[in-house]
């Protein structure tokens, strides 16, 4: 995600709700509630698909993470330098599922209790875990499923250290 282009956690709840519409006729009010940036790549050919549809399917045991990332202003309006809000992002350890893979948590040796999370929750893993890479100018995570640590009810409750 480029700088410019930062997504508070309303930006965040109205990208995943747009996500959860169903689709209608204009494509274009799913993808707007996704991007903030001036300048969004996208691809033409799949503007017929709700962003969510566009998001890569994870593969056995993996989830597909969307990363909350801090605003970039303070409570207070101070500017949050940009060298600081890269670091949040490269080491930000709460992120909502987007999608899980057809077996994650299907070991009932290694999860007798049933799935850690499901789609739609907010969880926390590792400071640097999982495979981080870009798509449609935003960032998103797979991580295995025994990857994940808790699940919480808001990301701005957890604060980095």
């Amino acid at each position: 995600m480029t700088k410019s282009a930062e997504v508070d956690l309303d930006a965040a709840k109205a990208a995943v709700a747009q996500m959860n519409v169903k689709k209608s006729g204009d494509n274009a009010a799913h993808l707007a509630g996704a991007y903030t940036s001036d300048k969004p790549r996208l691809n033409p050919d799949a503007l017929g698909k709700s962003l969510i549809d566009r998001m890569p399917a994870p593969t056995g045991w993996r989830i597909l993470i969307l990363p909350y990332q801090t605003k970039s202003k303070t409570a207070g309006g101070l500017l949050v330098p940009d060298e600081v809000q890269e670091k949040s992002r490269i080491s930000t350890q709460v992120g909502y599922v987007l999608k899980v893979g057809p077996l994650a948590y299907k070991d009932r040796d290694k999860f007798p209790d049933g799935p850690w999370c499901t789609e739609k929750s907010w969880v926390m893993f590792a400071r640097y875990s999982g495979s981080r890479f870009q798509i449609d100018g935003g960032e998103v995570r797979i991580l295995n499923d025994d990857e994940i640590l808790a699940t919480i009810l808001d990301p701005e409750d957890i604060h980095h250290l």
